[in-house]
């Protein structure tokens, strides 16, 4: 099966920088697969995953992304650090924002919403208004907009960074759990090692100035993983050093 992502010689340089960002970056994401990129700050994680996504155009390299596109959906999607939720729009009519444009009836429009609250477990709440939501809520809220458009590839940049530990275990369990129920291809830039061994089919730490891809360790620990385990520990550790 053809990589669903393949990023070859990959370079990105602000226009004024005495030196890239990262260059040379090689990389391929299977369909289904799950992969964390971790490094320190300013390594380059959110620019790489901004360049896969087209907000942002690589100075050297290509991103060849083989995802066919119907007029149903999106071949990938975004999920920010902060939601961005419109404040003027209730929950559902947030997450429906990004069907927008897409060949899709009222009735179908409508179903998806339903569909992707349920997955995200807010189907609840889908008429509060963004500020009548926890941090955790808003999270999901962003999730379920991301899947809505039925993505092949989930785009993650730090979701869980802003709330607090116990609701940041949560929300990856809960993530672990659409990702198994949809099998969709997922990068996920994190700064903390655990929760990227605890994700992650692959970990890929990027260091160095400019940066490059420093380690890609498979993780091949029974799912569910227990976060506490030793095997756990131990992986999180090696990767840990690598920094």
């Amino acid at each position: 099966m053809a990589p669903l992502v393949s990023i070859s010689h990959l370079g990105y340089a602000y226009a004024d920088a005495k030196r890239p960002v990262f260059q040379d970056l090689n990389l391929q994401v299977e369909p289904g697969e799950f992969i964390a990129i971790v490094g320190e700050s300013g390594v380059g994680k959110s620019t790489l995953l901004r360049c896969v996504a087209g907000l942002v155009a690589a100075t050297e390299g290509s991103i060849r992304l083989d995802i066919a596109h119907t007029g149903a959906e999106r071949g990938y999607a975004f999920v920010f650090q902060d939601a961005r939720l419109l404040p003027w729009r209730r929950l559902r009519h947030n997450v429906a924002y990004g069907l927008k444009g897409l060949a899709l009836t009222p009735g179908e429009r409508a179903a998806r919403v339903r569909e992707v609250l349920s997955l995200t477990l807010i189907e609840d709440l889908a008429d509060r208004w963004p500020h009548q939501l926890s941090g955790g809520q808003v999270q999901r809220a962003g999730i379920a907009r991301a899947l809505a458009v039925h993505p092949k590839l989930l785009l993650m940049d730090e979701p869980f960074s802003a709330v607090d530990a116990m609701t940041r275990q949560k929300l990856q369990d809960e993530l672990l759990a659409i990702w198994q129920r949809t099998r969709k291809a997922v990068v996920f830039v994190t700064h903390d090692i655990e929760e990227a061994v605890y994700l992650a089919d692959r970990v890929i730490v990027l260091g160095g100035h400019p940066a490059c891809i420093k380690l890609d360790q498979r993780v091949d620990l029974p799912r569910p993983r227990d976060r506490n385990s030793h095997e756990l520990q131990h992986l999180a550790h090696a990767v840990a050093r690598v920094l």
